[in-house]
């Protein structure tokens, strides 16, 4: 499998500050609590606990700015696409919908790159079928406080390295946790930008 470092990274931490205006309190770095990385098996809500599997990619949700203020995205938030590439699934999720995008990016054994964007409330428009270039609006942040949930307002990314033939209708969260079928691999290996990880397990 292609190593995930070689493939060209991502402005999306530039347009989603630019998109969003976090700048104007002037954007220092993101902030990620344990729960929040790739492949960690805590969450970071509520009171905490163990996830049923390992994390599949990385929450967005905090942020601090160069005065030691730390901010959170709201449902207003909206969500840039990490590369041009074309809306391929959508699903809904525990807190909102998931979208999943296809890139023209492949490694040397025909694997084509994904990225999957959770916990989203789509635009109008934003359709299976639908090719969208890279830091355009795809979505907002879905607005958990119409859930039952304590958890607050954020965007989930995955990035997943899938067959080029796969069949789409298969795509799904459950094909996503199948490890013998998706290489699942760290956002922030595909996102350049600076941020800190917390050492508490739990942000609330």
């Amino acid at each position: 499998m292609l190593q995930c470092t070689l493939v060209r990274k991502s402005r999306f931490h530039k347009f989603l500050i630019k998109l969003n205006n976090l700048d104007t309190s002037g954007f220092k770095e993101w902030v990620f609590y344990p729960g929040m990385v790739f492949n960690n098996q805590y969450k970071w809500w509520g009171n905490g606990g163990i996830r049923q599997r390992p994390h599949e990619g990385l929450d967005f949700c905090f942020y601090r700015d160069v005065a030691g203020q730390d901010h959170s995205l709201d449902e207003k938030t909206k969500i840039p696409v990490m590369y041009t590439g074309e809306i391929v699934s959508i699903h809904d999720d525990f807190l909102g919908k998931s979208l999943f995008v296809r890139h023209a990016i492949f490694d040397d054994y025909e694997n084509r790159l994904h990225t999957i964007y959770g916990h989203t409330n789509p635009y109008p428009g934003v359709d299976i079928g639908r090719i969208f270039r890279e830091g355009e609006v795809i979505a907002a942040i879905a607005d958990t406080g119409k859930k039952d949930t304590q958890i607050p307002p954020h965007l989930h990314i995955s990035v997943a390295w899938l067959p080029k033939s796969f069949p789409y209708n298969r795509l799904n969260w459950e094909t996503m946790g199948d490890r013998g079928v998706t290489t699942l691999c760290n956002p922030l290996e595909f996102i350049d930008g600076d941020y800190t990880v917390e050492q508490d397990r739990i942000a609330l």
